[in-house]
């Protein structure tokens, strides 16, 4: 990409979006193009196709989706598949129409088989049974990818898929009722500390921030604030649980984990590749898919442990075996990446210490 080349980001104000948008500016791309929801619906054809006949972009960062954790995507799963279908599908159809040099669209590791061979390589792809919990939203997914490669074939675009493993970061969803594990750990522990120093003014003021918490994690707050000495209200019909902090399943999947910054980074630099080796990652014979993630994972209970001490929560977790636990292990291959040159820069530790300074600090906006 030239400095002055016309890129659109897509989901600009989401984890993916923001961290890319962060990286172009740092970079001093130039030519930026991006739109709100309210400017640009991108389920509605009409207005993407007059947007793009309009704007010209020549590079596409496909970001914009519908995205949450095992709760969300088993409570809505019609939104789950409709959404991302419907904003692919425009998105990347305008995008031929336009002329778009190179698109980037941005997936997620539930692409692949629940009992995939481990670690997770972009030809296991279609080979198995999908994990259940999130269905509709990988099967959205697979068509993105599938829709890259036959515009690939059809019409010489190029399209490229990525696949990164499980993101956090600045400007991540930390609603409890729709979050992925990593944030929902992140302010559940926060707020278990703010609860055992009796600080419900924080508590409060956090919860119109980031939205309410579910009954269950609310009783337990109290009873880890009554538990270190305060006094909590609770009504006659209310019984306070063991005071310790809810975590969902049993703690043993495992789960790879990536700073998004990290994967700004990576979406960059494949779109800076020379043309041939771009060239090569697009007609590869399965799909033109690529996995971004850092090579190795940790289990649930590893990464509570992990959270936990950088937060400086002191008491104790219970995780709810009744509750699903989703894939057992998820942890890509990253041999394409490897191949052309790059590798990630921040560890876990690094990233969720700055990832929890950005949510208490933003907590207080």
């Amino acid at each position: 990409m030239d400095r002055d080349s016309r890129i659109y980001v897509a989901g600009h104000t989401g984890l993916v979006g923001s961290a890319i948008l962060r990286r172009l500016k740092a970079d001093n791309y130039q030519n930026l193009i991006f739109r709100s929801h309210a400017e640009l619906d991108l389920t509605r054809q009409n207005e993407v196709e007059d947007f793009f006949l309009v704007e010209k972009p020549e590079v596409v960062f496909l970001a914009a989706a519908k995205v949450g954790g095992i709760l969300a995507n088993n409570t809505y799963p019609a939104d789950f598949i409709y959404d991302n279908l419907i904003i692919e599908t425009n998105v990347i159809h305008a995008a031929r129409q336009a002329g778009v040099n190179r698109l980037l669209f941005l997936g997620s590791s539930c692409i692949y088989p629940r009992e995939c061979p481990q670690p997770m390589k972009e030809e296991y792809l279609l080979t198995g049974p999908l994990e259940k919990t999130n269905e509709p939203y990988a099967i959205a997914k697979i068509a993105g990818i599938k829709m890259c490669q036959s515009y690939n074939r059809q019409y010489g675009t190029r399209f490229l898929a990525v696949m990164p493993t499980n993101l956090y970061g600045p400007n991540d969803n930390f609603d409890l009722e729709s979050s992925h594990v990593l944030p929902a750990m992140i302010r559940k522990f926060h707020l278990a500390k703010l609860a055992a120093a009796g600080d419900w003014e924080s508590i409060h003021r956090d919860e119109k921030k980031y939205g309410v918490f579910p009954q269950d994690f609310r009783l337990s707050l109290l009873s880890i604030s009554r538990s270190a000495g305060h006094p909590v209200p609770v009504s006659p019909s209310e019984t306070l649980p063991f005071p310790a902090v809810p975590l969902w399943g049993t703690g043993n999947p495992r789960r790879e984990f990536l700073h998004v910054d990290d994967l700004a980074d990576a979406c960059l630099f494949l779109l800076n590749t020379p043309d041939q080796a771009f060239n090569s990652l697009i007609q590869d014979v399965q799909a033109p898919l690529v996995n971004i993630g850092c090579g190795h994972d940790h289990t649930i209970r590893e990464l509570a442990t992990l959270i936990k001490g950088v937060v400086g929560f002191r008491g104790d977790t219970l995780f709810d075996s009744v509750k699903p636990d989703g894939t057992p292990q998820k942890l890509l291959g990253i041999s394409k990446m490897s191949a052309v040159g790059w590798e990630p820069r921040i560890s876990l530790k690094e990233g969720i210490l700055a990832t929890c300074q950005w949510y208490v600090q933003n907590s207080l906006m």
